[in-house]
């Protein structure tokens, strides 16, 4: 039953939260203080996005551009004070980076055969060694990461017990269905690690990208020398090049351990001897932000086409189905090469060293595979007579399209570009190490595969096995997402016989 009366149908969520605004305001402060808890850590994100006044300019060459550059510069001096505002999740909260204290360790014991030394350190954590300190910090980045999931899964409910205006919907069913499909949960939990490290990759990493990774040889570290017991400093860059994995023995830095300098390394060195879990978690960014601006890019425009082709039809269906016809003709893979090489060099190619790049031309073209998939769901809904009913009121047809139609259709756009999202990742890895793709110093998984192939075989496998896995797993969870958001929005459809009811009460919820 629902609890608005039909004279309500049409009140505004707004007008709703207002009417009953507690709920929601204890809600929001819970919310707040979340996000104080990082706020300088997000406004320091911000400052660091790509240059899109610059590309403005180059693209329109518009003297606006050069009129609003002294705004440009207030924001940017109001963004960098607000960047310095303390953060939970902060390296100076928390440091890893130090050097063990001059004197020899404070105890040694052996444990099933392991020998255990403790050192006291300076510079870390609670003088903690450096490992645990790390991952004290990367266990409050989850707990923290985690805490807002949970925050937003209670404002829904919230909106589902005090704003919505049914009791029941089919999305509760939808929920329900998701909340017991362990597959798709397993998509969900590891998607959402991932998310996690792309976001927080500042905070995860042992170290940063600017010091170990971009300009190594513009930093110092100090460490304790072992030989003469003394505490000592040199160039990150010439840690590196003593932190080297390339084969056995010295030369090698695996999992979980130290190098001559203090450093920890939770995944090993590379070849070049900068932190590999550095290189994956800014990686993880790399991708993820590749992965969501092809997907926005190609599911808007197979979004728009299935409405459009599904109301129209004829000559307009027809059209669209010959250019897709045409574009998905060609072999992709050699396309976006030849469209690599043709625009490297350029302005858009500047733009986080390709990826940009990368990102508009799988989006440009991913769409026909997105739209073949929806246009039959599309197809279908403009049959139905809910939508016969709203031509014969004489709604227009761009609110038939918005209300009655984009509601059915947009779950099985969930569906597919969840599982083209894995797709995009493994063409990013996959040109990144034909070297075609993301370039240096941009940490991408794919780069790291190709920088370890020569070591394999070695006891320096880690460098390729590593971040080859980690492309298997992730590409694994978003298929098994889909599965999952198409199980729950069509129950049916596990066995193959997919219910048009069912689906259009899923996707309208």
């Amino acid at each position: 039953m629902s609890r608005y009366t039909t004279d309500t149908d049409d009140v505004s969520l707004r007008e709703r939260v207002r009417s009953n605004p507690s709920p929601a305001l204890r809600w929001l402060a819970v919310a707040a203080v979340l996000f104080a808890l990082q706020a300088g850590a997000v406004f320091g994100a911000m400052m660091e996005l790509p240059p899109w006044n610059g590309i403005a300019e180059r693209l329109f060459g518009l003297p606006v551009v050069a009129l609003l550059e002294p705004v440009g510069a207030a924001l940017a001096a109001a963004g960098d004070r607000l960047a310095d505002i303390p953060t939970l999740l902060s390296r100076e909260l928390i440091p890893n980076r130090g050097h063990r204290v001059p004197g020899g360790p404070i105890f040694e014991t052996t444990v099933a055969g392991f020998n255990i030394v403790y050192w006291q350190w300076d510079g870390t954590f609670l003088g903690l060694p450096a490992a645990i300190a790390w991952a004290i910090r990367v266990a409050v980045v989850y707990i923290y990461a985690f805490v807002w999931l949970a925050w937003l899964w209670k404002g829904y409910l919230v909106f589902r017990e005090h704003y919505r205006y049914a009791n029941w919907t089919p999305a509760d069913d939808i929920v329900d269905r998701m909340r017991t499909h362990r597959w798709g949960q397993f998509g969900f939990i590891v998607i959402t690690l991932f998310v996690v490290m792309a976001i927080f990759a500042p905070a995860l990493g042992p170290t940063t990208v600017e010091e170990n990774i971009r300009t190594p040889y513009s930093y110092e570290t100090e460490y304790l020398d072992k030989e003469t017991g003394e505490v000592r400093s040199t160039l990150i860059g010439n840690a590196n090049l003593g932190s080297r994995s390339r084969g056995a023995g010295d030369e090698n830095y695996g999992i979980g351990t130290y190098d001559s300098f203090d450093r920890w390394h939770p995944f090993g060195t590379l070849s070049n001897g900068k932190d590999l879990f550095t290189f994956i978690a800014t990686g993880a960014r790399t991708s993820l932000f590749i992965g969501m601006i092809a997907i926005g890019i190609s599911s808007s425009i197979a979004f728009a086409l299935a409405m459009v082709t599904a109301f129209y039809r004829g000559a307009v269906d027809l059209s669209a189905v010959l250019i897709s016809d045409s574009i998905q003709a060609m072999p992709r893979l050699l396309v976006l090469i030849g469209a690599a090489v043709i625009l490297s060099g350029t302005w858009i190619d500047e733009i986080y060293n390709g990826g940009f790049l990368l990102a508009v031309l799988f989006g440009a073209w991913g769409w026909p595979g997105l739209w073949r998939a929806v246009r039959g769901p599309s197809l279908q809904v403009v049959q139905r007579e809910w939508v016969d009913a709203a031509k014969s009121y004489g709604q227009t047809p761009r609110r038939i399209m918005q209300k009655h139609m984009a509601p059915y259709v947009i779950g099985y756009l969930l569906i597919y570009a969840s599982m083209n999202l894995g797709g995009i990742i493994i063409g990013t890895s996959a040109l990144s190490f034909l070297g075609l793709g993301v370039t240096a110093p941009t940490p991408e998984w794919g780069r790291a595969i190709d920088m370890g192939q020569d070591y394999v075989a070695t006891q320096s496998w880690h460098m390729s096995i590593i971040p080859g896995v980690l492309i298997v797993i992730v590409v694994t969870a978003f298929n098994a997402l889909g599965d999952g958001i198409r199980d729950a929005i069509d129950p049916q459809s596990d066995d193959g016989s997919a219910s048009g009811e069912s689906a259009a009460a899923g996707g309208g919820a």
